[in-house]
């Protein structure tokens, strides 16, 4: 059995990738391991922060471990908010206000094509390896759908006529940027744990 910590809270996350890997991986969350403490992300980019978390959680605690950041990349902003993603509003953290801030910088612009990345860092007995997922969409003009969080509802993927937020989770994890994201990482341990 091969321990992994998956350098998170969100019981949801962990579940979503337990139910991926092969039986003889075992994923834990920060609350499982009794991990209180607050890990600062103040890098410039999604793959800082993943490395960040990652190599807090191995230099403390000396397990395998692994996590990820995402942010949604806009083109005609810049590829904004991108690592400010989840605060584009403000420290509230508040959803509806990051998406509204969204719709407002892009009020009159043609172009609104954008993208989900995902990084996760994974650390192996010390050594950290780096998996991408992308997803390529556009900002709809205005909310649509209930389902999902963050940006979902102003986010439709190439080659739907809907947002995530009007997919089930069943139906955005198929073809999400952390689904793909993970699915390397995933790949990856198969590989490895089979030598």
């Amino acid at each position: 059995m091969m321990k992994l910590v998956f350098a998170t809270h969100n019981q949801n996350k962990v579940k979503e990738i337990s139910a991926l890997l092969p039986d003889h991986f075992h994923v834990l969350s920060l609350d499982e391991i009794d991990f209180r403490d607050e890990i600062p992300e103040t890098a410039r980019t999604l793959e800082g922060n993943a490395s960040i978390k990652a190599q807090t959680i191995y230099d403390q605690i000396g397990v395998n471990c692994f996590a990820d950041d995402s942010g949604l990349e806009i083109d005609a902003l810049h590829m904004e908010p991108g690592v400010h993603s989840a605060r584009y509003a403000g420290e509230q953290r508040n959803d509806d206000a990051n998406m509204d801030l969204v719709l407002e910088r892009l009020h009159g612009k043609s172009n609104r094509t954008a993208q989900f990345r995902t990084v996760i860092i994974l650390i192996i007995d010390g050594t950290a390896h780096s998996f991408e997922g992308i997803i390529r969409g556009t900002i709809t003009e205005e909310k649509r759908g209930k389902e999902g969080f963050g940006y979902d509802p102003i986010f439709k993927p190439d080659g739907f006529n809907k947002t995530f937020a009007q997919m089930g989770m069943t139906e955005k994890n198929a073809i999400s940027h952390r689904s793909r994201a993970f699915e390397k990482m995933i790949n990856f341990l198969k590989a490895i744990s089979s030598h």
